[in-house]
């Protein structure tokens, strides 16, 4: 063989490396899109009907919430916080609407807290996905099931419901502080 045979084949072989760790790199950036939002990736992907077009708006997504100064909650605040989450559920019996409003509310205050800066819910759900992903979901869920109840769909183990998927996202923002101490006393119920 000559040389000009080694150049080809060099070039084709080097090709095949960058192709291959491009492909890698993708899947790679992919997989770890999709651990991170979980659910959210493919919420992504049908609203931007591509792939590609949704890592670029979660990756957009990421890179807005990295300047934001989140923070942890102090002992003191997770303490407070679920206490009233506490107050939220025991008004739940009386007004299963209201302790849902109410739920989404402390929520709102749980994300300003956190240094999630005041937006529409649209905005926060986006925000708030980038670091939780998988709870979010229910936080969209209780929201759905909240209209539902407003257009007089949802009943009352409906709203039992919305209030379970509101803790979800709930626990996740504030942590673990509070949530070992729940005892099975602590759920919602209803009459």
């Amino acid at each position: 063989m000559d040389t000009n045979t080694w150049i080809v084949i060099g070039v084709i072989v080097a090709l095949i490396i960058i192709a291959a760790g491009v492909f890698l790199w993708r899947r790679q950036k992919t997989e770890g899109l999709k651990a991170r939002f979980g659910p959210e990736y493919l919420r992504a992907v049908e609203d931007t009907g591509s792939e590609r077009e949704a890592e670029a708006v979660l990756s957009a997504r990421k890179a807005r919430v990295r300047r934001y100064h989140l923070r942890p909650l102090s002992r003191e605040d997770k303490q407070r916080y679920f206490d009233a989450w506490r107050r939220v559920q025991s008004k739940f019996v009386d007004d299963p609407r209201g302790a849902a409003r109410q739920a989404d509310d402390l929520l709102g205050q749980v994300m300003a807290a956190r240094g999630y800066p005041p937006a529409d819910i649209d905005q926060r759900l986006e925000d708030v996905s980038v670091d939780h992903g998988e709870a979010v979901q229910n936080y969209r869920v209780a929201r759905g099931i909240v209209a539902k109840h407003a257009e007089g769909v949802a009943g009352t183990e409906d709203m039992r419901q919305a209030v379970i998927h509101y803790r979800t996202l709930f626990e996740d923002l504030v942590g673990e502080a509070g949530g070992s101490e729940r005892t099975p006393q602590d759920e919602v119920r209803y009459a």
